[in-house]
């Protein structure tokens, strides 16, 4: 007969002594009440019914003689106050494989708890602790929900889900585990709301996608590895091209996988967070702090978003973008850090909206690689380097920026490209510094009471700069240096310590509309041999002359104004400036040639042009470039590894010069073919060699300048049809008198797809490229095997393009030479025991397709200048060797997988 309600106790008073033995007769919906003791059973439930202790918890303990304590198989049943312990031999001591079962003031200890196939548990104040396995277990397609419990010190993982499973887990904390507090896998899908997780040898949190976790007002803290990890599954491989175009899937992203809302990450021993593969991520409203090494990094192709989310009081970088991963910060704050507040390199995008970056040990924003940066309505403060610094082919475009107080340069920019719209820069050494084969835009920007420079356009570089304004320089305004053909109008210099506007030695600038005033120098200083134009601007209230020009200088001053001060003009005998429809106003001693009624030859030291003298010859810049041809072959020589690519070019350099002679001459140049197939891996410096071919060809005089112009398929193709050929051609006018480099150009015919738009821009290139045969050196670059797809797909194209230089991988050797070379640039130093460390770092990196090459070398210079400043950081008074020093204990471990 089956009974309702039943007694249990292992002697004296009760009618069963056995808990197996009163659910045998138990009938559906019974209660059992059990008596305090230890029961050595294992209990089998797949009905609906309750047992609970007589007493309240801790009074009744399951011991398993072997296998789990407790085995649901089906039913409902209920389970309150009741500790279960796992049989010595190991296994769980709670096995739940089917049915709905409730386990409420529950313990578990020994072996923690299952929950498989189509099972769905509820813990309700339950305690799993002392666990020879994993805490919690969830496989198959079971459900877990865990509310108020707590599970700790596993010899293993907190909560691990895999396959399909889902949990619920609510108010409830993990701690002290030898492995991590949460681990998902497979398919799994997890919630957690107000928990905490904490005490963790491996990281708090590590979810393998596709598996979907979101985290509410939870705490991951106290780790000895990361807060937070994220990485591909097994059988998940990166895409075959990292760098294909990703604006066509933007507008319909999924929501991330991955989503943590008003948690906080800190004291942890390594990265705060650290995200790769495939997956997304986004944290919202949360707070990172306190790591043990970066605030959060992004690697791999992944993409992570932080909403209102701040990372602060990090010893290394505070945000970190490698690979081609996506790193999208809106309304975030990260401040304090030991390093860079955020580094971007590899092929990464960086977005940046109204985000603040202050009090940073290294450059607050640093982008290399071939990062794409693009920040707007940011504050950037308190850098003990410089505030923005962008080099090698990464670029830059930042809108409504504020920069206040770096020690160093407002925005550096080396060999990359920038866009700086409406950006406000004060308190820095030098504003703004640009030095570059590319052609930077500032427009509208302000730079405000610099100690130095205001703007600095250095040696060869090409910049425009319109509108804004530049006030209180410490030195300079704007200065150009040699070589320099700068575009600059309708700019405002004010109130310098030294020279408004600096033109330095061979510069070439074009001036318009720019007012000039309060100088404690010269309003313009034109250095020896300088050219250049200067029209429709205004020159007042300078301390030293208005204009002065130096020995065999001859710049054009058009409808210029000079006004309020004491002297307009000095120049050295040999000067030849030309002034046309010039004025003064006001002027105490006033030597300009000025209009009135027309052109008048003022008397007084140089030669002055008036309209219609001649202008410097064309042979004699093209002297001076020449001259630069030794030195460009000697950096030539001077890169490394690449020497069967370093003796072509040097070959090259060596028929082009002839062919100069020839046409010199007025003999037919013999048929040669300028454009060229980079064919290499990612990372083998084609980008560089590019550069220097561009150079090579202008100093021979083979092109007006050299500069280069970089592109990739989505600078070429356009969003609809039609769009593309007018966008081809616009970079291609960019590129005219340099070069044309077109990266990855083997996307422009995607393997399968005969009707793509990249055949579009294929055609437009051909046909310009016949239009402008001697303006213009296009160079397509790629993988090896791919590049042979690409001049096969048009027939002008295996025409135009008739030689190939492979560009092999970096030896080992090769490259630690690469990061002795970012060492020695960054004030480091390698002595010959981390040289051979790095040798082995280098040969044990196992080279996947995940392998850069160069960029590879640069990252490990990153990351070993962050363990030496994790290092550093704990000396009481580091000397000058400890600040410059890196040590093999900063090489970190080998990629080999």
């Amino acid at each position: 007969m089956k009974r309702n309600v039943l007694r249990v106790a292992d002697r004296g008073w009760g009618t069963y002594r056995t808990v197996t033995a009163a659910l045998r007769v138990a009938g559906e919906g019974a209660v059992i009440h059990v008596q305090p003791g230890v029961y050595r059973e294992t209990l089998s439930l797949d009905a609906a019914v309750t047992v609970l202790a007589e007493k309240g918890p801790g009074t009744v303990r399951i011991a398993a003689p072997h296998g789990p304590a407790l085995s649901v198989s089906g039913g409902g049943p209920v389970l309150r106050d009741i500790s279960f312990e796992g049989a010595p031999s190991g296994g769980p001591s709670v096995l739940i494989g089917g049915g709905t079962p409730v386990l409420e003031q529950c313990t578990m200890t020994g072996g923690g708890i299952e929950v498989i196939r189509d099972a769905t548990a509820e813990l309700r104040s339950c305690t799993v602790e002392d666990t020879v396995q994993s805490g919690v277990h969830v496989t198959g397609t079971a459900h877990v929900v865990l509310e108020d419990c707590v599970v700790r010190s596993a010899a293993g993982h907190g909560l691990a889900l895999s396959d399909a499973a889902r949990a619920e887990v609510r108010r409830t904390t993990l701690e002290r585990f030898t492995g991590c507090g949460v681990v998902m896998a497979g398919e799994s899908l997890a919630t957690f709301d107000e928990c905490t997780v904490r005490h963790t040898r491996d990281a708090a949190v590590l979810v393998h996608t596709p598996a979907r976790l979101l985290m509410r007002e939870c705490r991951l803290h106290d780790t000895r590895a990361q807060g937070l990890v994220m990485a591909d599954g097994p059988g998940i491989t990166a895409p075959a091209e990292p760098g294909a175009d990703r604006a066509s899937a933007a507008a319909g992203r999924e929501e991330p996988q991955i989503r943590l809302e008003k948690c906080e990450v800190f004291r942890t021993g390594h990265e705060g967070v650290l995200a790769g593969g495939e997956a997304a991520l986004r944290l919202r409203d949360c707070h990172v702090r306190d790591t043990g090494g970066a605030g959060v990094i992004a690697a791999g192709a992944c993409r992570v978003e932080l909403d209102g989310t701040r990372v602060v009081d990090v010893p290394g970088t505070g945000l970190a973008a490698l690979d081609s991963a996506e790193l999208s910060v809106k309304g975030g704050t990260v401040a304090r850090t030991g390093a860079n507040g955020v580094h971007g390199t590899g092929t990464c995008t960086v977005r940046l909206t109204e985000c603040e970056i202050s009090t940073t040990g290294f450059t607050a924003l640093h982008f290399g690689g071939s990062a794409r940066a693009h920040l707007r309505s940011c504050t950037v403060r308190d850098s003990r380097q410089h505030a923005v610094r962008v080099e090698e082919a990464a670029d830059l475009v930042a809108e409504d920026t504020r920069v206040e107080h770096a020690r160093m340069t407002g925005f550096d920019v080396r060999d990359a490209d920038v866009v700086l719209r409406r950006c406000v820069i004060s308190g820095t050494t030098t504003g703004i510094r640009l030095d570059t084969r590319h052609r930077p835009l500032l427009e509208g920007c302000e730079v405000l009471r610099p100690t130095g420079t205001g703007i600095e356009i250095a040696a060869a570089t090409g910049a425009v700069v319109l509108g804004g304004r530049v006030e209180g320089a410490g030195s300079a305004g704007v200065f150009l240096d040699e070589r320099s053909e700068a575009v600059v109008e309708e700019l405002t210099i004010a109130d310098t310590k030294g020279s408004g506007l600096v033109i330095w030695s061979g510069a070439r600038p074009r001036v318009r509309s720019v007012s000039i005033s309060g100088t404690g120098k010269n309003g313009v200083y034109v250095g020896d041999g300088a050219e250049g134009l200067l029209e429709d601007c205004s020159v007042a209230a300078t301390g030293y002359p208005a204009v002065y020009v130096g020995a065999g200088a001859s710049p054009v001053l058009r409808r210029c104004l000079v006004h309020d001060t004491d002297e307009d003009l000095s120049q050295a005998d040999d000067a030849a400036a030309r002034f046309e429809h010039c004025r003064t106003s006001n002027v105490k001693v006033t030597t300009m040639p000025t209009e009135a009624g027309g052109e008048v030859a003022a008397a007084g030291a140089g030669r002055i042009a008036v309209a219609g003298s001649a202008a410097p010859e064309a042979d004699e810049r093209e002297a001076a470039a020449a001259g630069q041809l030794p030195e460009l072959l000697s950096e030539l020589d001077r890169l490394v590894g690449l020497e069967g690519v370093k003796r072509e070019v040097a070959s090259m350099a060596k028929v082009m010069q002839m062919v100069k002679r020839r046409q010199e001459a007025g003999l037919q140049p013999p048929p040669l073919s300028r454009h060229l197939i980079f064919a290499g891996n990612p990372g083998t410096g084609k980008t560089t060699v590019a550069r220097l071919y561009g150079r090579l060809l202008a100093a021979l005089g083979l092109l007006a300048n050299g500069h280069l112009v970089e592109a990739d398929r989505s600078a070429l193709v356009g969003e609809y049809v039609g769009h593309t050929a007018p966008k081809t051609t616009a970079l291609f006018r960019r590129a005219l008198g340099g070069v044309l480099f077109i990266d990855e150009a083997y996307a422009l015919v995607p393997a399968g797809q005969s009707n793509d738009f990249g055949q579009e821009v294929i055609s437009t290139l051909v046909k310009l490229m016949e239009d402008h045969r001697d303006e213009v050196v296009v160079i397509a670059a790629g993988y090896p095997e791919d590049m042979e797809r690409l001049i096969d797909s048009n027939p002008g194209l295996a025409s135009r393009f008739t030689r190939t230089l492979t560009f092999d991988d970096y030896s080992s050797a090769d490259l630690v030479r690469i990061v002795e070379h970012q060492a020695t640039s960054h004030e480091y130093g390698i002595g010959e025991d981390t040289a051979s460390a790095l040798l082995a770092h280098f040969e044990a990196t196992e080279r996947t397709e995940r392998f850069g090459n160069g960029r590879t070398a640069r990252q490990t210079f990153q990351r070993m200048t962050e363990h030496h400043a994790m290092r550093v950081a704990d000396l009481a008074a580091p000397d000058d060797r400890d600040l410059t020093a890196l040590l093999p204990a900063d090489v970190p471990p080998a990629v080999t997988g």
